[in-house]
């Protein structure tokens, strides 16, 4: 098992190297004020058994998971995905089912996920790009506010018994900001990884040990981000240490070309929906001023503003109506266009006859001219639209619709080289959607929202009567069959009677015609 623990001070934190003390079996931390990663890294030899069965059907599995509350995403750390669970997955070829890693997603995060075979109940993103990191084939959503089952499971399948360091550190992923889980073939290697942007009240202090298995190691870095000299490469310098092989910190400084970039604290963005909200529910992405402003891309680059969109089964948007060219519409809701749609587009379907979990949608959003530009920023609508949910006793129910990801996307120029860098970060949904080369600077959800990143409106549905009453789902089936029964018995006794009127009417004719000869 290897561990790497990277620190990313803010640039506004003091240091001093009293706050680290190396000896040859330990490494104690005092008082760190940055961002912190985790990464571990398990072999083969050291997963369960039951965990490598289902490893061995994947050819690659990622599972990325975000909190609901706001947070900080330092670089390198800048990329995002909507709040909750998000699994991506490629079977290995010729694997026909792939039923045990629905059972592997529902033991680990959550029993009930909308979950039974990836054939059925994943999307197939439109992906663009196949070089971009083999970007997985098969994607999995669900709003997943904690992670109280991948605790549980962590410290009753994959820590030892008597290991309570283990225990402790699958304990502190309730409160990290993201969670990535990492498999695929080539590597034959799981990487769990945790993020948190929110520093201790006194810091990050700790004694961080050596393993005691020669093979395992522990790598910590204490980083701070500097200047870079082109615009597409991070450089950071500071101190690494190997635990319990070096004998002094050893100072580093390099850059690395990296496709995620942050923007200034202040290009902000929020998400509203205005009331009522109805069976039709408009987003609204309000961008601040500094958030519409081209990034520092390189000078050649071409770059456009885009929101990526989780959304449930429960909300749809219109395909026809948003991929339109119409100038009138686009100009209204300040879009381009759709770029890629991906799930359940059904425009009829009821919420409980959709077999997959929802649906992702790629939109470019319009930048105002500078004399359009209003002080107090610029306001993208997105029309959306609910499902028919079951009845409630309330007549209302509840629908969750994560935060979308909003970032620019600029074009970086030829002869880049977008290699693997060590805080490298694929298979969030949305990068396969462009180039090789793009590179992706990501906006800040607005601190002035304190209701976390998803959104919960209400949505109407049919209103049951307390107790056991006639609307009942049940009973409105058995109603609604026998209207359907009753109304076709009375259409052919209508039938009936005119045929009869008609009979009697040809007699009459013809005992008539009989008398007159």
């Amino acid at each position: 098992m290897r561990r790497r623990i990277t620190f990313v001070q803010h640039p506004d934190a003091s240091f001093s190297l009293d706050q680290l003390s190396l000896s040859r079996s330990s490494l104690s931390v005092r008082g760190i004020d940055a961002v912190r990663e985790d990464r571990v890294t398990f072999s083969v030899d050291e997963l369960p058994s039951e965990l490598w069965h289902v490893l061995k059907q994947c050819h690659q599995l990622h599972i990325r998971w975000a909190t609901q509350s706001l947070y900080e995403a330092r670089a390198p750390f800048s990329s995002r995905v909507s709040p909750g669970l998000h699994a991506f997955y490629t079977p290995v070829s010729g694997t026909k089912s792939g039923e045990a890693v629905c059972s592997l997603l529902k033991d680990v995060f959550d029993a009930d996920l909308k979950c039974d075979t990836p054939e059925t109940f994943f999307v197939a993103p439109p992906v663009l790009s196949t070089r971009f990191a083999s970007t997985a084939a098969l994607q999995f959503h669900s709003v997943l506010p904690s992670l109280q089952n991948l605790v549980a499971y962590l410290q009753n399948t994959v820590c030892p018994a008597a290991d309570d360091e283990c225990r402790r550190r699958a304990t502190s992923l309730l409160s990290a900001d993201s969670v990535d889980i990492n498999y695929d073939t080539i590597s034959h290697a799981l990487t769990l990884s945790g993020y948190w942007s929110r520093t201790p009240p006194d810091g990050w202090t700790e004694e961080i040990h050596a393993r005691q298995t020669g093979k395992d190691q522990v790598e910590v870095g204490l980083l701070g981000t500097e200047k870079a000299i082109e615009p597409e490469e991070i450089q950071m310098g500071g101190v690494l240490a190997v635990v319990g092989k070096d004998d002094e910190l050893k100072p580093t400084l390099f850059s690395f070309p990296s496709r995620h970039h942050p923007l200034a604290d202040d290009a902000t963005y929020s998400i509203s929906f205005p009331e009522p909200t109805g069976l039709h529910p408009t987003m609204t992405i309000s961008l601040s001023r500094a958030s519409l402003n081209v990034p520092p891309a390189p000078p050649d680059a071409t770059c456009a503003l885009h929101a990526y969109l989780t959304l449930p089964s429960t909300v749809f948007g219109d395909k026809y109506q948003l991929s339109t060219t119409d100038p009138l519409f686009l100009d209204s809701h300040h879009l381009v266009a759709l770029r890629a749609v991906a799930g359940e587009t059904d425009l009829e379907a009821p919420d409980w006859v959709v077999p997959r979990w929802g649906s992702t949608w790629l939109l470019e959003l319009a930048t105002p001219q500078e004399a359009e530009l209003a002080t107090d920023g610029w306001n993208v609508t997105i029309p959306l639209h609910l499902r028919y949910l079951k009845p409630s006793e309330t007549g209302y129910r509840s629908a969750s619709i994560p935060w979308p990801v909003v970032f620019w996307a600029c074009s970086a120029e030829d002869g880049t080289k977008m290699g693997v860098n060590p805080f490298d970060r694929v298979n969030l949904g949305w990068e396969g959607l462009f180039g090789v080369r793009s590179m992706f600077y990501q906006l800040h959800p607005s601190e002035s929202r304190d209701s976390g990143l998803v959104e919960k409106i209400q949505v109407p549905v049919l209103q049951l009567t307390e107790g056991e009453g006639i609307f009942q789902t049940k009973g409105i089936e058995l109603g609604t069959v026998a209207v359907i029964i009753l109304g076709l018995l009375w259409v052919l006794w209508r039938l009936g009677i005119v045929e009869r009127s008609e009979t009697d009417s040809r007699k009459q004719r013809d005992r008539k015609r009989g008398k007159t000869e």
